[in-house]
């Protein structure tokens, strides 16, 4: 009697218990889509380069993904922006210009500016330009001059500093390798040396035929030296 009341309770244990079901292919394909859907998107740095030109500004390339990007660290705007980082100079010597080439600083800024020394007077003052602006032209530079340029930033709180030498002789200045000011030189026009090589060949012709004119006149007037002490000799014989 007890071992068929035993064998009764296994046979209920065995009947309570729930099968496990296989799992279809479909069901995995479910769960990979609820967990991808549960991952939440990670920042990623922002797209943004302090040397290209025309630059979005990074708070604007924040507001155009769904999920604020990474801009890079800036100084406090209630103090005057740190000096950009002055790059390339390339120099037209044909046109009279210079295009020169620059880098944001870690600050923010609300505009940029140019100034040109040409000796140590006061410098030239270029027009206010954007904070999306890398690259601008300086234009009616001289032939074989002497410059010093510098690129200056700008915002609330005031403008950049400027190097000591930025108002010396562009001749004797002197910057630092990744600085905002820089000196500028320009070479003389290929023009201008083809006119002075012309001219310095026209004169040296025209002495020449001077030099030869005035050689066969006194040859005229006084005749010439070795044909008189032939003649004198000839006389004695």
């Amino acid at each position: 009697m007890l071992g068929s009341l035993c064998l009764l309770w296994l046979l209920a244990l065995t009947l309570s218990v729930p099968r496990a079901q296989p799992l279809a292919p479909q069901d995995f394909e479910e769960e990979e889509e609820d967990e991808t859907v549960s991952t939440p998107f990670l920042p990623v740095p922002c797209d943004y380069d302090r040397c290209r030109h025309l630059q979005v500004p990074c708070n604007e390339l924040q507001k155009a993904r769904p999920v604020a990007c990474l801009c890079p660290g800036l100084s406090s705007p209630a103090r005057p922006p740190d000096p950009p980082r002055l790059g390339e100079v390339r120099i037209v010597a044909e046109e009279g210009l210079a295009e020169v080439h620059w880098c944001a600083p870690s600050s923010p800024v609300y505009h940029y500016r140019l100034l040109l020394w040409e000796g140590s007077g006061a410098p030239q003052k270029g027009p206010l330009l954007n904070t999306t602006v890398r690259r601008a032209e300086l234009k009616g530079l001289k032939p074989g001059g002497a410059y010093v340029v510098c690129v200056v930033a700008g915002n609330g709180a005031g403008e950049s500093r400027v190097s000591q030498a930025g108002g010396e002789d562009p001749e004797g200045a002197s910057f630092p390798a990744f600085g905002p000011c820089s000196r500028l030189t320009v070479p003389p026009r290929p023009v201008t040396l083809i006119h002075a090589a012309v001219g310095v060949g026209t004169a040296l012709a025209l002495l020449s035929c001077v030099a030869l004119i005035w050689h066969f006149c006194l040859r005229e007037r006084w005749g010439c030296p070795r044909r008189a002490a032939t003649a004198q000799a000839s006389g004695a014989l």
